[in-house]
């Protein structure tokens, strides 16, 4: 019987083989299931709410109106091992000598990051440019900023609540996590235009926190976050000491991010 069943299998995989390679599609759905799926999957059990199925990279708090739960859920996306050890050294062979020449800062001109290093890049050893169009193919509907953002944040460094100005970024934002896991949480705002002070005040209090999500950035992992994510929430990086996700700590050491916009 186990022979029978082995050759069963074996047809099956066959002819699922002889599918994949004469669908397309097919190939790249299950490309993008193995690339999200794997680091989260694996560690912590999904939310399953009613047809929405949002990745378990995800926690949401709150009371989440429905139809904003599924938007946000195709808006804020995280795509785990987007770029391999070898692909995150290549990456961190460019950029390292240049950040060590910096210290790192703790004030900022909007007062939204402390203890971090910046740099932006527009030119790119080969092999670091095919990663980045890889993001660009991947999170952008046409193409993104010239200059690529790196943000080193230190390890007791913190990214504070905000909203990327209008004025600078577009629609959507895009980066890889090198170097360590990191929770990212992102609360809903009103709808009136405010400073990112402002947001700081109105959520420090917890009543005005109606509804909100915790991300968790594995090391290597790819963020996108478009449209109601990006203008509808303000996102942070949780310090070290807060770096809980799903009643688990995540070690937040160091963290290095690549991020790509596109232009207002």
């Amino acid at each position: 019987m186990f022979t029978g069943f082995c050759c069963i299998r074996a047809g099956i995989n066959h002819n699922l083989a002889v599918l994949i390679r004469y669908v397309p599609e097919l190939y790249a759905v299950r490309q993008l299931h193995q690339t999200i799926a794997p680091y989260c999957n694996n560690r912590i059990q999904s939310d399953v709410a009613k047809d929405i199925v949002p990745p378990s990279c995800v926690k949401f708090f709150g009371q989440w109106p429905e139809a904003d739960r599924e938007t946000f859920s195709k808006d804020m996306r995280v795509l785990d091992n987007f770029v391999d050890e070898k692909e995150e050294n290549s990456l961190l062979e460019e950029i390292e000598p240049y950040l060590k020449r910096l210290r790192y800062e703790f004030d900022h001109w909007d007062d939204a990051i402390h203890g971090y290093r910046e740099t932006e890049k527009k030119h790119w050893y080969p092999a670091n440019r095919a990663i980045l169009d890889r993001i660009v193919s991947v999170a952008f509907d046409g193409t993104a900023m010239p200059y690529v953002h790196v943000l080193d944040l230190a390890e007791e460094g913190i990214i504070k609540p905000h909203v990327d100005s209008v004025r600078y970024c577009g629609n959507t934002i895009a980066g890889i996590s090198l170097l360590s896991d990191s929770v990212m949480r992102l609360v809903r705002t009103n709808d009136e235009e405010q400073t990112n002070e402002e947001y700081r005040q109105i959520f420090s209090q917890e009543r005005h926190k109606k509804y909100w999500a915790d991300i968790l950035l594995p090391r290597r992992s790819l963020y996108v976050m478009k449209h109601m994510a990006r203008y509808k929430f303000t996102h942070e990086i949780l310090s070290a000491k807060e770096s809980l996700f799903r009643d688990k700590m995540v070690k937040k050491t160091r963290r290095i991010s690549i991020i790509c916009r596109n232009d207002p």
